[in-house]
């Protein structure tokens, strides 16, 4: 039976809900539109609610206390800070790759005002943007070049439009690859204004598949792609990139060599699995090699272009460039960051994407049992057990490596694992963490020492009680 229509006349109206102690105190701190609009919402819901039959009848006040969650729930941030207890170092859904404290000092230097953004402070002249990582990557790699832009994508892009537009790329069809967010090769080759010629096999590619279409078509790169997280094992073939290169400069084209992740250091004395530095591809010959500023190199969202100078020149002569910019910010805990490298060991300490990569088993353990301390002491019904787990790289870095390590394992006596995920994705801050076998798992791999305790506490509030 409908609710008869004089029944939602009891609703009160928006002028004396806003009178209301608990919405007057929150004009304090809210805007006024935001307040307004969740008194409204909250009147319409209930409207609706009595609509279909219900029997309460809410007070004004608790009507006004529900609005006041919903406008302070619209004006939290939607990019906001988390806590990654995944295990999963270079997540791209939580950002990547977590900035040094130099590079998060330099960020709010930069903030606090005014800047040296493209201005030569010694001559009092327009400078060049970008000029200070330009410096590093060229001195830490030995590169003639280099050009820094908005993201790993948009750095091939440039390459391949300022240096193959109306002309053909030939890429191996074995490396025509899709990662994460639909990034496809053959797409970016389009869109570039290069025309793709794929040769070889997928399994399979020889110099002599290049050989063929570089002496019968209008080529104007080879292109050399990192498969990233993609693998294929078994019967395989692919040119060196040293080959490549002598085969590009024997019909004076460029080899542009698209590394992903890039690595600035060598990785496997820090125990992981090997990956091409971007010194091994310049040295090998490629004329421009592209890779990402925030995955292994563990410094803010940027494509990073290096090589020979009159190919470098070329891309930053190019229309796009500066469409594809850097903002300030970000150079500036690039900067920041790469400044670390001038010290590999240092780098290793201090940047914390290596710094997780490489951590010991007997530091997971430890790390493990002090946030389960910590969990005992702020939710003591939580029932945990610490027990081996396996993070990862992400961000299509080592994509064969398992990291060993260890994670605390929580269940709750009222919460199930989903549950549990629900609430702790809205604690101060939020925590991530990961489901297996029906239980969630926090992995201190991802967590710095200062934000072991603070998961905890964050926890307390979502998970304790009812």
């Amino acid at each position: 039976m409908k609710t008869p229509r004089n029944s939602l006349r009891t609703l009160p109206s928006i002028e004396s809900l806003m009178g209301e102690p608990a919405l007057e105190e929150a004009l304090a701190r809210l805007p006024r539109a935001l307040v307004l609009e969740a008194a409204r919402e909250e009147v319409q819901a209930e409207r609706e609610r009595m609509r279909r039959g219900a029997k309460e009848r809410p007070s004004p006040a608790e009507i006004a206390a529900r609005a006041v969650e919903r406008a302070s729930a619209s004006a939290e941030l939607q990019l906001r800070r988390v806590l990654n207890a995944t295990g999963i170092v270079l997540h791209t859904n939580l950002g990547r790759a977590p900035l040094a404290d130099a590079a998060r000092t330099a960020v709010a230097e930069v903030a606090r005002g005014y800047s040296s953004l493209e201005i030569e402070l010694d001559s009092g002249k327009r400078g060049h943007r970008g000029a200070g990582i330009e410096r590093w990557l060229t001195r830490l790699t030995g590169a003639e070049a280099a050009l820094a832009v908005n993201n790993g994508a948009g750095a091939v892009l440039l390459a391949l439009s300022a240096l193959a537009a109306g002309r053909a790329a030939v890429v191996s069809r074995g490396e025509l690859i899709e990662i994460g967010g639909s990034f496809r090769i053959p797409e970016i080759l389009e869109k570039s204004g290069a025309r793709l010629i794929e040769v070889g096999t997928t399994n399979r590619t020889h110099l002599r598949d290049y050989e063929r279409v570089l002496a019968k078509d209008d080529v104007a790169a080879i292109l050399r792609v990192h498969p990233s997280n993609f693998r294929i094992a078994g019967f395989t073939a692919r040119p060196l990139a040293s080959e490549l290169a002598v085969l590009a400069h024997k019909h004076r084209v460029p080899l542009i060599e698209d590394l992903g992740s890039g690595a600035l250091v060598e990785l496997e004395p820090l125990g992981l699995e090997r990956e091409p530095t971007v010194r091994e591809s310049l040295e090998a010959g490629a004329d421009v090699v592209a890779f990402s500023g925030d995955k292994l190199l563990g410094g803010s969202q940027a494509g990073l272009l290096l090589g020979a100078e009159k190919w470098i020149a070329r891309l930053k002569q190019d229309p796009l460039a500066r469409a594809l910019r850097l903002d300030k910010l970000a150079l500036a805990a690039l900067e920041a960051t790469l400044a670390l490298y001038a010290d590999p060991i240092r780098a290793a300490r201090e940047v914390p994407a290596l710094a997780m990569l490489s951590a010991t088993l007997e530091d997971l353990e430890t790390r493990a049992r002090r946030l389960a301390r910590a969990l005992a002491a702020e939710v003591p019904e939580l029932e945990m057990r610490i027990q081996r787990g396996a993070g990862e790289a992400g961000g299509g870095a080592l994509p064969h490596r398992e990291l060993a390590g260890w994670v605390v394992e929580c269940r709750h006596p009222r919460h199930d694992a989903n549950a549990l995920q629900e609430r702790a994705r809205a604690a101060h801050p939020p925590v991530l963490g990961i489901i297996r076998a029906g239980a969630l798992r926090l992995d201190p791999r991802t967590l710095s020492d200062a934000e072991i305790e603070e998961c905890a506490t964050a926890l307390r509030g979502v998970w304790s009680g009812n």
